[in-house]
Formats: C-alpha cells, sequence, structure tokens
C-alpha cells in the first residue's frame, strides 16, 4: 500500500497501490480485484460508492459498489454490485487465518 487517507468529516476513504491486486477468498471462493485506486465513503455498519473493487462471478467481473451490515441479519456480510445483484456471506469467511 502506497497511501491510505479518511476524512472523518465526509466518510471519504481512499488506498492506493503500485499495481492492481487480486484476492481469493477460500472459504466462499470469490475473488476480488483491487484497482490501483480504491475510494469509497464509510458510515455506521456500511460502505457505499465504492470505486475500484471488482468481483468475478461466472467469468464476468462485477463492480462492488456496497459492502453492509443488516443489523437483523448479524454475522452476514451484504455486498451488492453495480448491476443491482448482491450476495450476503458469514462474517467469518473473511476472518484473517491464524
Amino acid at each position: 500500500m502506497e497511501e491510505f487517507g479518511y476524512n472523518r468529516a465526509n466518510g471519504f476513504m481512499w488506498i492506493v497501490h503500485r499495481k492492481k491486486k487480486e484476492h481469493t477468498f477460500k472459504k466462499i471462493k470469490q475473488t476480488v480485484s483491487y484497482a490501483t485506486e480504491v475510494t469509497a465513503f464509510v458510515e455506521k455498519g456500511k460502505v457505499k460508492k465504492i470505486a475500484g473493487v471488482k468481483t468475478k462471478e461466472l467469468m464476468l467481473w462485477l463492480s462492488v459498489v456496497e459492502v453492509y451490515v443488516d443489523e437483523s441479519s448479524a454475522g452476514k456480510i451484504t455486498f451488492k454490485t453495480g448491476t443491482g445483484l448482491s450476495d450476503s456471506f458469514d462474517a467469518s469467511a473473511f476472518e484473517l487465518g491464524m
């Protein structure tokens, strides 16, 4: 990571990398691609207006535009794409390995 910033007043955050990164979350078998610059707005329980993050679905790369935790479904994280599709996963799928 080259740079990280957060504007507390409006919730805007950014991350800058030297090159594009891909990561596969093994527990859910999802590959995610991070552009050299990722931006978003952060608020309680939600990251919205995400730019620079894509997920691979059936050979297509779809932009992830929102990630949120719904209080009514504790332990689940929902990812929403620019096409309106969404999917929820157990939060444990994103825990760091020991």
